[in-house]
């Protein structure tokens, strides 16, 4: 009995770890102009690209691309899997939008079904809320973030609520006005976090959901980050008790308490996530928490191109460096986990690859498996099942 109870579990651990997925990946289709000037060359990108995910063996098989989509640079997909949103027009002046797909699942295809003006230049990153009927998008060099009803056959109205933030910190060139980075629900969704590198802050707003159809995000304060620090990711631990900020500008993980009852952080830790003795400038990226909750990983930029790895204290929320892992290619504009925790997916804007590590699920540590997509300027990576 004992033989067949082992033989069971072993068949069961082996039928869970050959789950398959779907990947997504966005990229910049043409590197852009946010000023006046000419837009420059394309980067031969086709814009999103749709993978085969193999949980086993840490392999994507490409299945299809889009087709004249203009930068496609953030992605979210709906909670059903059916439909993918993403910013579009990223990095074109006055040209911002958001666009919708709907997703085949028998073919891998993703086809256009409308778009919008983002109500802002240069949208970099999207979410959509669990209901399936809202979608948030932040604008970058517009300083807004806008709300979107998203309807029943997952096509997009128009914007129902757009904020413009203002202010400035004290850099006086990249910080002159309000540049939303990302704006992020928690896993209670009863608020929305808007990471702000202009303003060094992290504005709250109450979420509401009103029969008559119409977003209500309402002010309800914000939390004054590091001055130059440049908040730009923020990421909550599956527990829903802390949250994780990767500053762009200073270099640091910022820790914070999250308070469900009334969406304030408090300050727990200020971690770096380079090297001792780095001097910069830092260009801090993106920021994930393991699915298990024991790890986090933040990426950077610039002369480092790595992923930092911490431990975490699931009773404290507290940080603890692990470790530094070279991404293998310049420029870790985005990176995330599969859904099984094994992998970790790197997105290297510049050298144009997404590089595949294996997690270890002990330590956290990463390990280089010689698996990598060629994928022009890759910005945003998203996984379904």
């Amino acid at each position: 009995m004992r033989t067949l109870i082992c033989l069971f579990l072993l068949l069961s651990a082996l039928a869970g770890s050959s789950q398959s997925y779907y990947l997504f990946a966005g990229t910049y289709t043409n590197l852009g102009s946010n000023t006046a000037d000419p837009p420059k060359d394309s980067t031969g990108s086709k814009g999103i690209y749709v993978y085969r995910w193999d949980a086993a063996t840490g392999h994507a098989a490409l299945l299809s691309h889009t087709e004249g989509v203009v930068n496609p640079s953030y992605l979210a997909v709906a909670p059903d899997g059916k439909h993918v949103y993403a910013c579009t027009d990223s990095r074109m002046l006055g040209a911002g939008s958001i666009s919708a797909f709907s997703f085949d699942r028998e073919n891998g295809a993703l086809h256009l079904v409308n778009k919008q003006p983002s109500g802002g230049d240069n949208p970099v990153y999207v979410s959509v809320h669990s209901s399936g009927r809202w979608a948030v998008m932040g604008m970058y060099t517009g300083g807004t973030l806008s709300a979107f009803p998203i309807q029943p056959d997952g096509s997009l109205l128009p914007y129902r609520q757009n904020i413009q933030h203002t202010g400035h910190s004290i850099d006086t060139v990249r910080q002159a006005k309000s540049h939303v980075h990302s704006v992020v629900f928690p896993p209670d969704e009863r608020y929305l976090y808007v990471q702000d590198l202009g303003t060094d802050k992290i504005t709250i707003y109450r979420w509401g959901d009103t029969a008559q159809g119409r977003a209500l995000l309402q002010m309800a304060g914000d939390v004054a980050a590091i001055p130059g620090s440049g908040p730009r990711h923020l990421t909550f631990h599956p527990n829903g008790k802390y949250a994780y900020l990767a500053e762009e500008m200073g270099g640091n993980v910022d820790v914070y308490r999250y308070h469900p009852e009334s969406g304030k952080l408090d300050s727990l830790q200020r971690i770096s996530s380079h090297v001792a003795d780095t001097k910069g400038p830092f260009a801090g990226a993106d920021i994930h928490v393991s699915p298990d909750g024991r790890f986090l990983y933040v990426s950077n930029r610039g002369s480092e191109n790595s992923i930092t790895i911490f431990s975490i204290d699931t009773a404290t929320g507290i940080l603890r460096t692990v470790g530094y892992q070279s991404v293998l290619g310049k420029e870790p504009r985005n990176f995330t986990l599969d859904p099984s925790g094994h992998f970790l997916l790197v997105a290297n804007q510049v050298s144009n690859n997404i590089v595949i590590f294996r997690v270890d699920r002990e330590t956290g540590l990463l390990h280089v498996t010689g698996e990598e997509l060629a994928v022009p300027s890759p910005s945003c990576l998203k996984f379904t099942p």
